[in-house]
């Protein structure tokens, strides 16, 4: 429990640290607009935004997912960060609706582009600072099980293609006086943002619908069960799912008729020691059967 607090802690601070970054980077970003004026810049400064807000959520979600169970959620508040990456994805769909809709009026009045080789210049610096920030951020949201930093690092990786995308058309752009193609960058840097945003929500969704761990998670638990039940006669109707940080894993043990409480107890005891000794966050429930009661389904781990 102390390591998950400690965690925990170490989360908020991430996920702080992505505030920080963020604003700067869209400091950054809308500076290299304002000294252009090119809509594939602000495109990309657009998507700041986006970021600052989802990286306020992911905040939000953590402190929120990190306070103990209580009377009216009794089970945790484990999946508030599935939340915070819904609506990191949703925001993410309707920025890109925003720079479609500005693409299309620059397509149709074109503009004039200002002082490009400062604004590529300041654009790759906020583009380097995001790379860094997202590789960190996917590498300790997975090492903490946390859906909420790993949305935001990956967003900001989808962030970090696309300014590489613009700047290299931009550079372009610039040489070749071709003026279109500022707003056919911004039009592609859309279409990879909506698709960025349509997994992202998808992929949420199947931690708010309870989604059972992966096949290896789920193949070291039942070998954890059967190496540790030594004195049950089975363990069936295994059930797991993944809830932020908290991993739920459920079984029916079937004992001996006659056996006591007392050494059905040290059972139960034994292989929930293991099980939270390898698999971190699990939240144990052993429903005990007599022998000649148990009613299986599923495939039997003994």
């Amino acid at each position: 429990m102390k390591a998950l607090i400690s965690s925990l802690g170490q989360l908020k601070i991430a996920a702080i640290v992505s505030i920080a970054v963020a604003i700067v980077v869209m400091g950054l970003k809308y500076l290299a607009y304002w000294v252009t004026g090119s809509v594939a810049l602000y495109s990309d400064a657009l998507e700041s935004i986006v970021n600052l807000v989802t990286a306020v959520a992911a905040l939000y979600a953590i402190q929120i997912s990190s306070r103990p169970a209580d009377r009216n959620h009794q089970f945790g508040h484990h999946k508030a960060e599935y939340f915070a990456a819904v609506l990191e994805g949703v925001l993410i769909v309707v920025a890109a609706l925003a720079i479609l809709h500005e693409a299309y009026g620059a397509y149709l009045t074109p503009r004039s582009l200002g002082a490009m080789t400062e604004g590529l210049a300041i654009n790759a610096l906020a583009m380097v600072l995001n790379g860094a920030w997202a590789t960190f951020l996917v590498r300790w949201g997975r090492t903490h099980r946390s859906p909420a930093l790993v949305a935001d690092g990956r967003h900001l990786f989808t962030d970090v293609f696309t300014s590489a995308g613009v700047l290299v058309g931009l550079a372009l752009a610039t040489i070749t006086g071709w003026q279109a193609l500022d707003p056919l960058l911004a039009s592609l840097v859309a279409l990879n943002i909506l698709w960025s945003g349509w997994k992202l929500v998808t992929e949420s969704m199947s931690g708010l619908m309870d989604e059972a761990v992966t096949t290896d998670v789920s193949r070291l638990i039942r070998k954890i069960i059967s190496d540790n039940a030594s004195g049950a006669i089975e363990a069936h109707d295994v059930k797991t799912r993944q809830a932020g940080q908290a991993t739920f894993i459920e079984f029916h043990l079937v004992v001996p008729g006659d056996m006591t409480v007392a050494a059905a107890h040290e059972i139960c005891d034994r292989i929930e020691a293991a099980l939270e000794g390898a698999v971190k966050g699990a939240q144990i429930l052993i429903h005990v059967e007599p022998e000649g009661e148990a009613k299986a389904s599923g495939v039997p781990v003994l």
